[in-house]
């Protein structure tokens, strides 16, 4: 009996270490601080739902050019508490402090109508600026994340 959970104390202990050990080399291999995230909202349906998992390639000035129209991105905006993950409709060119920016028009699958204007030091632009882009979704894992989405929700994290 006390051989049984020894053994099980080990493979969780192995379980822990290798999901840190892979957390750990996305994020080198793909360039990227949350190379796997939770998708929190429905605005993505019928492509992400609540619950799924998204794996992330780090986006930025460098690498930029790999941003396409169908592409979905992430990006922060000002007064969100999460990243939004929206797929890119239109890329355009403003300018932001004499400086000429790519800046990509996104909305939701799941919605009517284009994301609101982005807030800038210059003013409030019709796209997102290149750079407030963070990553790039790859791929997608069905609904791997509905428990810790769960838990996180009713322990009020989130």
């Amino acid at each position: 009996m006390e051989e049984s959970w020894k053994k099980d104390l080990a493979w969780i202990l192995i379980a822990f270490i290798a999901v840190f050990a892979l957390q750990s080399g996305l994020k080198i291999v793909l360039h990227t601080e949350s190379p796997l995230v939770i998708v929190v909202s429905g605005s993505m349906e019928p492509v992400f739902y609540r619950g799924d998992v998204v794996l992330l390639e780090g986006i930025n000035e460098d690498n930029i050019d790999k941003v396409h129209v169908g592409d979905v991105i992430v990006y922060k905006r000002p007064g969100y508490e999460y990243p939004i993950i929206h797929r890119v409709r239109e890329i355009k060119e403003v300018n932001l402090g004499g400086k000429t920016e790519k800046c990509f028009v996104t909305w939701g699958d799941n919605n009517w109508a284009p994301d609101p204007d982005y807030p800038t030091p210059y003013g409030p632009v019709p796209c997102v600026p290149a750079y407030a882009v963070e990553d790039k979704a790859l791929l997608v894992f069905p609904k791997i994340g509905l428990i810790p989405l769960e838990i996180r929700e009713r322990l009020g994290l989130g």
